[in-house]
């Protein structure tokens, strides 16, 4: 007979790591946002092959909330899977100046940004997700020391236990 005290500390212990992981996330975005003086960043999470969703963000103001967002997935392939895998760092400083795909361009649009930062996250050499910053008010300009925060933040994001896990 199995003691159901402890399956109910079992599921209790589960939650409990859940809520410590998503709070090590969310401060990191947050700390990244501020940082970067940014409108919003976010974590896009691909939960099938390049398929994806922004699981987790930070913003400067609610109207800028994208949080369960889906990903423009015509636009986003194999070709550019294999670049973030490489370890692509993307900065895009106005999205109407870009030469990017009108796909990729009217999907940013929707979504409010006129400038974004992009680096893959990569656990266990694995392209796991996406850290993004967004602009949302104007073109912006990318410095060397904010990708390099970017790149920070991402290499910190895999390294949370589990966080990659369910």
């Amino acid at each position: 007979m199995t003691n159901p005290d402890r399956g109910v500390q079992a599921v209790l212990n589960r939650l409990t790591h859940k809520l410590e992981k998503d709070s090590l996330v969310y401060t990191s975005l947050q700390e990244l946002r501020t940082l970067l003086n940014v409108d919003r960043v976010v974590l896009y999470y691909f939960y099938s092959q390049w398929k994806g969703q922004v699981t987790f963000e930070a913003i400067g103001d609610p109207k800028y909330s994208i949080i369960g967002s889906t990903g423009p997935d015509e636009c986003f392939n194999a070709m550019y899977a294999e670049m973030y895998l490489a370890g692509r760092v993307k900065a895009t400083v106005d999205i109407e100046t870009e030469p990017i795909s009108e796909c990729h361009r009217e999907f940013l649009r929707n979504l409010q940004v006129l400038a974004n930062l992009v680096v893959p996250i990569l656990p266990n050499g694995k392209l796991w997700g996406l850290l993004i910053a967004h602009h949302c008010q104007d073109a912006h300009i990318w410095e060397p020391a904010d990708i390099e925060a970017m790149q920070r933040h991402s290499k910190y994001l895999t390294n949370i236990p589990s966080i990659y896990e369910s």
